[in-house]
């Protein structure tokens, strides 16, 4: 059995299991679709999505240094959608209903993509390993015009000029 179907399988499985979860999309961390079983069009929109989420959440954890991102959880009126990653290089993303208990959904999803992301990593080709992340340093500081030499600075007609 090739990785693709191994992944499939469980993302088949889980909807088997978790009948609330009305949709499973895995993608890479880098926001392409890898595999789901919603409309082309919404999974690709939700792998871009799940990526961006993913990001940002990285960067909050590493800012309050409160550990590693384990999930991201949107409420809707309508249910939920939860982004999870899966693996060093994936993410699940799973659509679920109102209805839904997020802890007991956690359980299962966190280990379905323990699963789907090793699958995923083991089978990883032609890809190079991501650089680190970047650690932000102190934000600038904007230098007032004044300091900047003459033939630096962009000439502004007299007539837009701010009066003194």
């Amino acid at each position: 059995m090739n990785a693709g179907t191994l992944m499939d399988a469980e993302l088949r499985r889980l909807r088997s299991r978790r009948p609330e979860v009305s949709g499973t999309v895995l993608a890479g961390t880098d926001g392409l679709l890898i595999a789901s079983d919603l409309a082309e069009t919404a999974a690709a929109h939700l792998a871009a999505l799940a990526a961006a989420s993913f990001g940002l959440g990285q960067r909050v954890a590493q800012a309050v240094e409160q550990g590693e991102f384990r999930e991201h959880v949107v409420r809707t009126t309508a249910g939920h959608v939860v982004i999870y990653p899966a693996g060093g290089h994936a993410l699940l993303a799973l659509v679920a209903g109102a209805g839904t208990d997020p802890e007991t959904l956690h359980d299962d999803a966190r280990a379905v993509a323990v699963r789907v992301g090793r699958v995923f990593d083991a089978h990883r080709t032609g890809y190079t390993e991501p650089l680190p992340p970047v650690v932000p340093g102190p934000l600038t500081t904007r230098t007032p015009m004044a300091t900047i030499p003459g033939h630096l600075r962009r000439t502004v007609p007299a007539w837009r000029r701010p009066p003194i």
